[in-house]
């Protein structure tokens, strides 16, 4: 049995506690929001968030960051990407030297385009720091429907400490030492998400959402790898995976809010309806400028972000994305010489 803390008691860092409590290990779940605790601690269930999904009687709640870190072996950091860095900053005097710290948020910080690992590495470097991504709902996991995930670390044994900790009956987890890759996936697949709701919001059918989710891999794969990831990352459960998951799920709160602006809502309207962080919203710049920075193409992104800042419309981003120029799927590839 291990002690294990959970950094942030939204609705994956409910599911992910749920799962570790089930294996065995001794659970806290932190928030920073007192009414947050004090439901949980009444009810023994996130009633807002991910009704339904009964927590058990041995787990503590509290909003005491300190005792959350003190003494643990995993701390399991789930708050939403926007406030990574401000929780880095809060938890950095409370962690020991080497113990292990695994995000399992999603994104990439905006002014800085730094990746969630690197802003926990530069706030607490005395942690060893791990990722988890994949494709995985919370409303799926907490209800123990069978789930793949992927590990990512720098040493093989954190990535395996982890893996063991996590790995369960309906919860699978591989593990890949393709840090940036894991994180360019997982954040990137959020913004694609955004233009797949946005078809959806439009009428538009299985023709276009293939479309979207093969030509959106193929821009993140195409950025991650001029980065210096490797490729077979992005054909796998951060890559393909979670792009899949994400572009068709009704869970997928980047889809919905897509769908709402592709119905004719406006972008902080369509957030306010989500009721929760968006993640693609605040990654799409970012995910822009990255692109920018490394000069790759990237239509898809590129027109995401004319309609969330640039006031384009969404059928017409649609028609300029069907009009671009003539290309070939895939450059260098040989044909048959006369």
């Amino acid at each position: 049995m291990a002690q294990v803390s959970v950094i942030g008691a939204g609705s994956w860092g409910t599911a992910l506690s749920v799962i570790l409590s089930e294996n065995g290990h001794q659970v806290t779940l932190w928030s920073i929001d007192n009414s947050e605790i004090e439901m949980l601690s009444r009810d023994h269930e996130h009633k807002a968030k991910l009704p339904g999904v009964i927590l058990p009687d041995d787990m503590i709640f509290t909003t005491d960051l300190k005792m959350a870190c003190h003494n643990k072996e995993l701390l399991v950091l789930a708050v939403p990407s926007v406030y990574t860095r401000s929780t880095a900053v809060l938890m950095s005097p409370l962690v020991e030297k080497d113990q292990v710290i695994v995000n399992v948020a999603k994104g990439i910080e905006e002014n800085s385009l730094m990746t969630l690992s690197e802003i926990i590495e530069q706030e607490i470097p005395q942690a060893k720091v791990a990722v988890m991504s994949g494709p995985s709902h919370a409303e799926e996991v907490g209800r123990k429907i069978p789930t793949t995930c992927v590990v990512g670390a720098k040493k093989k044994e954190t990535a395996e400490f982890v893996q063991n900790i996590f790995m369960s009956k309906y919860f699978r987890v591989y593990i890949s030492p393709d840090v940036l890759g894991i994180e360019l996936g997982g954040a990137l697949k959020n913004v694609v998400a955004l233009a797949a709701g946005m078809a959806d919001g439009l009428g538009y059918g299985d023709n276009t959402k293939a479309a979207l989710i093969t030509r959106g891999i193929t821009e993140i794969s195409r950025l991650g790898v001029k980065m210096g990831c490797s490729a077979k990352t992005f054909a796998g459960l951060t890559g393909i995976g979670d792009l899949v998951v994400t572009c068709a799920s009704m869970h997928s709160r980047n889809r919905k809010a897509g769908m709402l602006m592709g119905q004719g809502m406006d972008m902080e309207t369509a957030m306010k309806e989500v009721n929760m962080v968006v993640e693609g919203v605040y990654s799409a710049k970012a995910a822009l400028a990255l692109a920018k920075k490394y000069d790759v193409e990237v239509p898809i992104i590129e027109k995401v972000n004319d309609i969330l800042f640039n006031g384009s419309s969404v059928k017409d981003a649609v028609g300029e994305l069907m009009n671009r120029d003539k290309k070939e799927e895939y450059y260098g590839l040989a044909w048959q010489e006369d």
